[in-house]
């Protein structure tokens, strides 16, 4: 089997859609074909007045999947077969690749800089999008967190026609999209067998941005089976980076952050539909804004996992719902505690987090004692050291052996008005939430 690593050239080969499923085809040199599958299921005809969209929005998934094939051998070459793309398209995907891979590169110690450049068709215009007379329903991707379960409850109580949608066949995340007692969808993916046979060999391997393949995916679903919108659930935490790295922000939660939402949803208007909307429906909030709303129900308590560990596509699996050891874990019981009554959250999760001296390391990194914040989807530093500055005045955390020892050795050397909670659960920062949702968001 040939090495990615030594290939010279990335190829996009060809995209195609039939009876339902989308196939999406890449290869390094002239090696063999990797083809990814997407399944949409029972998928209605194609409507006429949607063929051009569908087309260009296939293209678009084509190029951005193929995110996840390039970084096992980052080669210097990059072509496109077939029609090519024009220049707007070429920046975008440049960008997407550069900072989406961000962390990959980091960790792999590469300079991708030199690597990266999609190359431009001369002859390649893209004809302005136009309206493709999409009824009026949105799309809401559940990933089995809270976050997407906010997002749930503000649209059914605007009254909003929805569908709960996800890609992949998480037992967990359908028992999440049962619960919301809305319309379902679920989508279907197959990564190409031969990436894990390169992946085994030695291939480059790391975190791709997945958000954005996601966003990708669904646009094509929202064009397929007629959804005028698609609402993503990223708080403004996402766009926060991890750290710098050779001169470059390095964010995990890059394809989550403000930064892609903007190119993104730009992209979309401008080539595939003017009609079909694309946005973060909690893009203003905080995560702990998120927390304090999610807390205000406990409908989802029984169901809901922000541990990533769950969502593994190879390797163990925990044998509940929180693994109580990973910087998801830690995150999210940190940002409830403020908000959720302490035996309520106890239940939740099973054991107390903030009471196990082994988790120490864990939660130092949540609020950036020694070390920058983790590699994961989880908030702000400032946002951590708020909450955690909250639990060590009430009575019922602050004996705790992390919150303790927290009040003990680290609050001291904070900045006391760093710790001012009210801040961090205003709206702030833009977006693009319809105004008809705003003022529901506002209210909480």
């Amino acid at each position: 089997m040939s090495d990615p690593r030594v290939a010279s050239l990335f190829r996009f080969i060809r995209h195609e859609y039939a009876a339902g499923e989308a196939r999406l085809v890449y290869a390094f040199d002239d090696g063999p074909e990797l083809v990814e599958t997407i399944r949409f299921l029972d998928a209605p005809a194609l409507a006429p007045e949607r063929e051009v969209a569908f087309a260009h929005a296939l293209q678009l998934l084509h190029l951005i999947a193929g995110v996840s094939y390039y970084k096992a051998g980052v080669p210097p070459g990059i072509r496109i077969e077939g029609a090519g793309i024009d220049q707007q398209t070429a920046r975008f995907m440049d960008a997407l690749y550069l900072h989406g891979l961000g962390e990959f590169a980091y960790h792999n110690k590469l300079d991708l800089r030199e690597r990266i450049r999609f190359p431009a068709n001369r002859g390649a215009s893209a004809a302005p999008a136009t309206a493709c007379g999409l009824p009026r329903r949105t799309l809401v991707p559940i990933g089995g967190g809270k976050d997407s379960l906010v997002s749930v409850e503000l649209l059914k109580r605007a009254g909003d026609p929805a569908t709960a949608v996800w890609i992949g066949n998480s037992a967990l995340i359908q028992s999440c999209a049962e619960r919301t007692d809305l319309p379902m969808l679920n989508i279907g993916r197959a990564i190409s067998p031969l990436l894990f046979e390169y992946n085994r060999a030695g291939a480059w391997n790391g975190h791709i941005p997945v958000t954005a393949i996601n966003s990708a995916i669904l646009v094509l679903a929202a064009l397929l089976y007629g959804f005028d919108a698609v609402a993503f659930s990223n708080e403004r935490s996402a766009s926060s980076a991890t750290l710098e790295y050779d001169g470059i922000e390095v964010n995990h939660q890059w394809s989550k952050g403000w930064a892609f939402e903007m190119a993104f949803r730009a992209e979309l208007h401008r080539r595939v539909a003017t009609d079909l909307d694309y946005y973060s429906l909690l893009r203003p909030l905080s995560e702990l804004a998120v927390a304090a709303r999610f807390a205000r129900s406990s409908h989802y308590d029984d169901v809901f996992s922000s541990c990533n560990r769950n969502f593994r596509i190879l390797g163990p699996k925990p044998s509940d719902r929180w693994c109580g050891q990973c910087p998801k874990c830690h995150f999210v019981f940190l940002a409830l505690a403020p908000f959720v009554p302490k035996p309520r959250l106890l239940k939740i999760f099973g054991r107390n987090l903030l009471d196990d001296p082994a988790q120490t390391a864990g939660f130092d990194a949540l609020i950036e004692y020694r070390d920058h914040k983790p590699f994961e989807c989880v908030g702000e530093g400032r946002e951590s050291r708020a909450a955690m500055a909250l639990l060590a005045k009430r009575a019922e955390w602050r004996e705790d052996a992390i919150v303790e020892r927290f009040n003990r050795e680290i609050l001291g050397q904070l900045d006391a008005q760093e710790l001012d909670l009210p801040p961090l659960l205003t709206m702030t920062g833009g977006h693009h939430v319809p105004l008809p949702l705003v003022a529901l968001l506002e209210a909480g």
